[in-house]
């Protein structure tokens, strides 16, 4: 099974690509959560109650919300950062499957015999 699993992941179809992009998305709000929820709070807490998101410049009317693009921004690289690192994971795993050298393949018998028959003659020059 998990043989199977593995030729299945590493096939460059378009079902695989769909696939991969249902999983991308699902794993991008894992990060988000874990940006807005884990992260993103530790941080504020380290630069003294800083909320990125709350900050925003106001001319008159008009709220230029920075703070929610920065936060944005920094989303993105977490999420990318984790795509690479999972890529190159399963780059390692396949360079591994890649590497493994095959055997080497068995003489034919014409071959086997024609061994035999070197070494014969080598032997019988030898012995003169």
């Amino acid at each position: 099974m998990w043989k199977e699993f593995k030729a299945f992941a590493m096939k460059g179809n378009v079902l695989d690509l769909a696939i991969g992009v249902i999983i991308g998305g699902a794993f991008g709000k894992i990060v988000t959560s874990l940006v807005n929820d884990v992260l993103m709070p530790l941080l504020g807490l380290l630069l003294g109650g800083l909320n990125l998101s709350g900050l925003k410049f106001q001319f008159g009317t008009a709220v230029l919300k920075y703070g929610e693009f920065l936060q944005s921004v920094l989303d993105f690289f977490i999420v990318a950062f984790s795509i690479f690192l999972f890529i190159k994971a399963l780059s390692k795993l396949k360079r591994k499957e890649v590497d493994k050298p095959a055997a080497p393949p068995k003489p034919s018998n014409e071959e086997t015999l024609l061994a035999e028959i070197r070494d014969l003659l080598k032997q019988q020059q030898g012995s003169r």
